[in-house]
């Protein structure tokens, strides 16, 4: 992690802390004082006039036009630029040098209201005011504005145009909008105090606009002059409250816009920013604002129509403004400003005091310490991971549900649901079908026409719409089309499935549906950005809890405020490793130990995820499926999981079991299988067998007595197709006699108990698999699938899953040359799972990564998950129990355990609550209550041939949990 980083980040802990830490206020006032005046004294009179321009450019500009630029600094002297497009290491160079041509440091300033990325490239883009609207938690709002202002300040920004105060109450604003924290006054002044203390914390400058209020309009001042008819009595009490709260509360500075206010100024059509009575009257003497105050941009139609060659800046100096922006004519305003001040119309007094608060706002920022911008580094500390952190946690906080009729958000019993997706809008929609993919099977749904649309829709009974928008921007296009509006209402109107519409721009697209009877619930999540889209889905699920309050009018059934609080349903989320107290730099070694695994061929490709306090925070795709595939892994692949079977698929149901007191750990093989009663297995106990402590034999290679003498499956047991008698589906062309199943165990039963007391063993759970089959009268997969799978979500997750998955998205195992003699793909890599038709209580699963995760962590929160208890707490912590550790056994009843001495399972960096299980084919997956952590690791080093044990000698697997445990952030 970069210094920059690491800084920033122990800032926003730290001022987090001290919300009234602000380093602009200066304590050496005496210095201040003498360094302002020093300056002022030092200047010209054509230089203290120079002080009043800020100036446009941009670092996309041509040379010639930068070349003016340096001519307006050393000729006129200009105080500041504002930069506009551009990219941020060719701004960087081009304040180096346009610092370097002035005597007295440049104010530099931006528009970045919601980040650099408002203007420059590669830089980035924070949610707009409106989705911080939403935020309730005002300390989030904070962080924005301090990251903002931070990334402000590495680029030599030294204000930044922002917070936005306008009060949004016209729905058909063309030019704010979104740019608003909302329609309500308190919402909005609270917004922006946040906003601008967090910004100021960083050392950047703030502007409160577009003063006295820009929001209840439908003209767009860059084109016109808007009207603003309303009285002083409804201006003071709505349009100005931010404003005295801003001032109250330390506002730097504040920009005046162009508009027509008829209540506040007499002379008629005359713009706000050339108002005496506004500035000089309102905003300075009744409000009693002492700080900067710009004007809005002088190149707008809004105002350049009200006069020429210097008029209109002069007009702007005169009402009050201390600063004239992006002015048409510099060379033209100074001759007139000059003239004005030697015919005594602008004061000595009245240009020192505006002069002089310039310069003190260079002080402030420590422009009287002027160093350049460092360029090495800049575009990664342009885009550090404390920015995603605080995105995450505003968009999180922002999404707001307005109706959930049924209480159907978070969705619940996902086992009964077949959920299609309709996508809306224009703009991409892939985060969000492949985050609702995370949690459950949904389909996208297309249609030519509403009737084909309808029709292909009567299968489902959960329809999710998004409605998609570009997110470039806050004022590109956001409504439903017109076709869109008839589809939705039509979709509504069948009422055979449940409806979520969820919104991905601003809330006034809602505005336009003509009736929400039949829509069951919506979601806004006001941006179409990746994070908002994921985070959307996530909502939808329970992965997160739905917070957010609607901060505008969007309908008549959802005035501002609206909102409807969901509660997590303790599903899975989404997330980025230092928002659970791990580094992501440090889980770069992960990156680096599978691709030296790669490297050495230890298997040809592997997935890894790691999740922490309920958050996968790391979730990749390494390699290939094979080592001649051009295809690389990804996270939707599925691998045989091989033992890890036994704690995934046929303990839980065995936990259940023993809680509704059909099985007991002290029960005997005899008293499960009365056929045992008389063998030498009859006296060990599930206790001891599921701990493997019961002296059972470690495996037995059923297939060897099927061969023939050329080692080939015989044709006294196999044929090449399913017949009459021979129905056990062992390979596509390969089926074993159904007589088998009972050879298999009497076999079993023959066996006699071993002298050594521990032995790893895969018998009992043939036993266990019988007894579960018997008892419930119901094959072991579908249990599973019933039981676990389905209302869980795992939808990855099967047995022989040919069946359900097409065969590319399955990673061969072997080429087996020993007993199918084919490549093993889609069937169980076990041959006993195998010999029992793909179902083995010890084998035979198969899964991706983050559905493995979603056991384990339904495991760590002690038998919920989703809405759902599976199973009770205690249940877990009795079978996650070492019974025999004073034995020297490690191992719970079905859970592996932390070694008891130097080596075994686990890194040894664990805690003794730990626990998890290894796969012969390369998986494994360990889960610690203490750290709250889930890892998983998937791979098939049994390819090509099993006989390759290169991962289990390096101790790969477990070398990785080192390394996340060294991640660890104390």
């Amino acid at each position: 992690m970069r210094l920059y980083s690491i800084i920033s980040f122990f800032l926003l802990i730290v001022i987090g802390a001290n919300a009234q830490y602000n380093p602009l206020v200066v304590k050496d006032t005496l210095g201040q004082q003498n360094w302002v005046n020093a300056k002022y004294d030092a200047m010209t009179l054509d230089e203290r006039l120079g002080q009043l321009f800020m100036v446009s450019v941009a670092s996309s500009q041509e040379k010639a036009s930068i070349d003016k630029i340096k001519a307006l600094i050393k000729e006129h002297h200009i105080g500041g630029v504002i930069f506009s497009t551009g990219g941020p290491v060719r701004q960087a160079k081009l304040t180096n040098s346009f610092q370097a041509e002035s005597n007295i440091p440049l104010l530099v300033g931006m528009d970045a209201e919601w980040g650099l990325a408002m203007r420059l490239d590669s830089t980035y883009a924070f949610p707009w005011n409106m989705t911080l609207g939403a935020i309730t938690d005002n300390s989030i709002v904070e962080k924005v504005g301090r990251q903002i202002g931070l990334h402000a300040k590495r680029l030599g920004v030294h204000i930044n145009f922002a917070p936005d105060i306008d009060i949004n109450t016209n729905p058909l604003n063309p030019i704010i909008g979104n740019r608003s924290f909302g329609e309500d006054r308190d919402n909005v002044a609270d917004k922006g105090i946040a906003f601008m203390k967090g910004m100021e914390g960083a050392g950047v400058l703030s502007s409160g606009k577009h003063f006295p209020g820009h929001g209840d309009t439908a003209t767009d001042s860059h084109h016109a002059l808007p009207l603003i008819d309303f009285s002083k009595e409804r201006l003071d009490s709505l349009e100005l409250y931010p404003y005295r709260k801003l001032i109250k509360a330390g506002l730097s500075s504040v920009m005046v816009a162009h508009l027509n206010v008829p209540s506040l100024e007499i002379k008629e059509d005359w713009p706000s920013s050339l108002s005496e009575q506004i500035i000089s009257g309102i905003l300075k003497e009744q409000m009693g604002f002492d700080g900067l105050v710009f004007t809005d941009a002088l190149n707008m139609t809004g105002v350049t129509n009200h006069g020429k060659d210097g008029d209109v800046e002069l007009a702007a100096f005169l009402a009050g403004n201390d600063i004239l922006l992006m002015p048409t004519e510099v060379a033209n305003a100074k001759k007139k400003l000059l003239k004005a001040y030697e015919r005594g119309r602008i004061t000595e007094q009245r240009l020192a005091n505006s002069v002089k608060k310039i310069l003190q706002a260079k002080y402030k920022v420590g422009l009287n310490k002027y160093k350049p911008i460092e360029i090495n580094g800049l575009y990664e500390d342009l885009n550090d991971i404390q920015s995603d952190l605080v995105y995450e946690e505003a968009i999180e906080k922002a999404i707001t549900v307005v109706k959930n009729k049924f209480y159907l958000l978070g969705i619940k019993k996902l086992e009964n649901k077949k959920i299609a997706y309709v996508k809306f809008g224009d703009a991409d929609n892939k985060p969000f079908i492949d985050e609702l993919n995370k949690y459950a099977e949904v389909t996208q749904v297309n249609g030519k026409d509403l009737a084909t649309l309808k029709e292909k829709l009567k299968s489902y009974n959960l329809i999710i719409i998004g409605h998609h928008k570009s997110n470039e921007s806050p004022w590109k296009p956001y409504k439903f089309s017109k076709q869109e509006l008839e589809w939705l209402q039509g979709i509504a109107d069948e009422r055979s499935s449940n409806l979520v519409l969820a919104v991905f721009t601003k809330p006034y697209a809602l505005m336009d549906i003509s009736s929400f009877t039949n829509i069951d619930a919506v979601v806004v999540a006001y941006q179409n950005s990746v994070l908002a889209q994921q985070k959307s889905a996530q909502l939808i699920f329970g992965g997160i809890a739905s917070k957010g309050v609607l901060p505008v009018s969007a309908h008549a059934d959802f005035p501002v405020n609206t909102n409807v609080q969901i509660s997590s349903l303790k599903r899975l989320g989404y997330s980025f490793p230092e928002r659970v107290g791990l580094s992501s730099g440090k889980l770069g070694e992960v990156d680096r130990l599978v691709k030296d695994g790669l490297d050495s061929l230890m298997f040809p490709g592997a997935q890894v995820l790691i999740a922490r306090r309920g958050k996968v925070v790391y979730n990749k795709g390494f390699g290939y499926p094979t080592y001649e595939s051009k295809t690389e892994i990804n996270t939707e692949n599925i691998y045989d999981l091989a033992s890890l079977t036994k704690i995934l698929a046929t303990l839980p149901l065995l936990m259940k079991m023993e809680e509704t007191g059909k099985i007991a750990l002290n029960d005997t093989f005899q008293e499960l299988i009365p056929e045992y009663s008389e063998t030498a297995l009859k006296n060990v106990t599930v206790l001891k067998a599921l701990s493997h402590y019961g002296r059972l034999p470690a495996w037995i290679a059923f297939y060897v007595n099927t061969l023939d003498e050329k080692r080939k499956p015989s044709s006294e047991f196999y044929r090449n197709k399913p017949i009459a008698g021979f129905t056990i589906k062992v390979t596509d062309n390969l089926f074993l006699a159904d007589a088998f199943k009972d050879t298999i165990y009497n076999r079993i039963g023959r066996q006699d108990l071993k002298s050594n007391r521990y032995r790893y063993s895969d018998v009992a759970y043939y036993v266990m698999k019988k007894y579960i089959e018997d008892a419930y009268k119901t094959p072991l997969d579908k249990l599973a699938d019933d039981f676990l799978f389905k209302p869980l979500g795992a939808n990855n997750t099967s047995y022989n899953p040919l069946e359900k998955f097409p065969k590319n998205r399955i990673v061969p195992t072997e080429e087996d040359k020993y007993y199918r003699y084919q490549t093993v793909q889609g069937y169980v890599h076990d041959m006993g799972a195998a010999m029992q038709g793909g179902v083995g209580g010890h084998a035979g699963l198969f899964s991706n990564a983050n559905d493995v995760a979603k056991i384990m962590q339904l495991y760590l929160q002690g038998g919920e998950y989703g809405g759902t208890r599976f199973l009770d707490s205690r249940t877990i912590k009795k079978f996650n129990t070492c019974y025999f550790c004073d034995k020297n056994v490690r191992r719970g009843v079905g859970f592996d355990k932390p070694q008891l001495k130097d080596k075994g399972p686990t890194c040894g960096c664990v805690s003794r609550k730990s626990f998890g299980h290894s796969g012969f084919t390369g998986t494994y997956t360990w889960a610690d209550p203490d750290e709250e952590l889930v890892y998983v690791f998937l791979s098939n080093r049994t390819y090509p041939s099993a006989s390759n044990t290169l991962l289990v000698k390096s101790a790969l697997r477990t070398r990785i949990q080192q390394a996340i445990y060294d991640a660890l952030i104390n």
